[in-house]
């Protein structure tokens, strides 16, 4: 099979799809691999370690995108929608529910659109996870940063010092983000609360995550409660596929601390926040009712060296079925692509994505 790797060109987005060494697998198993070039530099990956693992380097983006299956980091921008058609096999992130006009271009085209955060296992999403590892950590990074008052928040150190209360933490989800969010605080000596919906997650969080982490339920009233008295609000609420749900509302944020700061981690799904908003790394933040908030879409590309790596790791064995076996084939033998499958044959057929964006459910003919 022919697999096309193109240079992202969302803004900053530094990551690429595949390492060298997945190349180097895909081309030993008979696979013609085409990378744009330039798509590894900004991760580590020159041309020449493409072209020692076998890769064709191509210099003009319709070579990569003529290819039978194209493989992405970041959702197909306007501009690549002109190689949008009815043969191609497309896997990448998509967050469809965020983004209506890609679902209606990929749909109209009849492209084959799989996405790696509705892949799922066991109730778990494996393509999702190292990034949403990557995600957890970095919004305590980030949410520490802007509460620096140099950067526009309040000064409030998250450690605290001997004599002084640390930082105050709510983190909103206790996914694989939320978690990995709270044992970055709490390694900070934050003071930290995760509101979670799900009783036995709770139990799972509280034994796995040090003693200054605390559980509470999530409803209105605890978020009225908690919220005056946060310093830092870290939005890591995940439904596969479908928009966030709006937990936060404006009242609420204007009722918090001046120079509090949000990390709005679900963003790229609507946001959990009402006074969220899509951001980029050249430019992070926004202030909105006195808080600082900050809403990239592709935080892991911030650090492109290990987020690409720790991609590729738990991509590649799912586009090595697809492409040794072919689509059909691929989704008997891995049957979690079947929920990764967005759009196929013109029409939306995952039911998260469709309810999110109002449209009628077409059949999943592998589920």
């Amino acid at each position: 099979m022919n697999i096309g790797i193109p240079r992202e060109i969302k803004t900053l987005e530094t990551r690429v799809a595949c390492t060298p060494a997945g190349v180097r697998q895909l081309v030993g198993a008979g696979h013609r691999v085409l990378v744009e070039c330039g798509a590894g530099a900004e991760s580590g990956f020159t041309d020449e370690k493409y072209r020692l693992a076998g890769a064709v380097l191509a210099r003009e983006q319709e070579e990569v995108w003529g290819a039978d299956l194209v493989v992405k980091v970041k959702e197909p921008l306007e501009e690549e929608y002109r190689f949008f058609r009815k043969e191609l096999i497309l896997f990448t992130f998509l967050h469809l529910a965020g983004v209506p006009g890609l679902t209606e271009a990929l749909a109209g085209a009849g492209v084959t659109a799989i996405g790696y955060e509705t892949v799922e296992v066991g109730g778990r999403l494996p393509l999702l996870a190292p990034m949403s590892e990557i995600a957890g950590k970095m919004s305590v990074l980030m949410g520490g940063y802007y509460l620096s008052k140099l950067h526009g928040g309040m000064g409030k150190l998250l450690g605290g010092v001997p004599g002084v209360l640390p930082g105050r933490v709510l983190v909103l989800g206790g996914g694989t983000a939320g978690m990995n969010a709270a044992r970055a605080a709490a390694g900070l000596g934050a003071e930290v609360t995760v509101m979670e919906a799900d009783q036995e997650r709770m139990r799972a969080l509280e034994s796995v995550l040090p003693a200054q982490v605390h559980t509470i339920y999530s409803n209105e009233q605890h978020l009225e409660e908690l919220l005056p008295e946060t310093d830092l609000l870290i939005g890591a609420v995940l439904i596969a596929g479908a928009s966030a749900p709006k937990l936060v509302n404006r009242k609420m944020v204007r009722g918090m601390k001046p120079g509090a700061v949000i990390v709005d981690i679900a963003i790229d799904q609507g946001g959990c926040i009402e006074t969220s908003r899509p951001t980029t790394h050249p430019d992070p933040v926004f202030v909105d009712e006195g808080v600082v908030h900050y809403g990239v879409t592709n935080m892991p590309a911030a650090y492109p060296g290990s987020s690409t790596e720790a991609l590729t790791g738990v991509t590649l064995p799912y586009l090595r079925r697809l492409a040794d076996l072919g689509l059909e084939s691929a989704m008997v033998v891995m049957p979690g692509l079947a929920g990764g499958l967005n759009v196929w044959n013109g029409e939306v057929i995952n039911p998260a994505v469709a309810a999110s964006l109002g449209v009628e459910c077409g059949k999943n003919p592998f589920a």
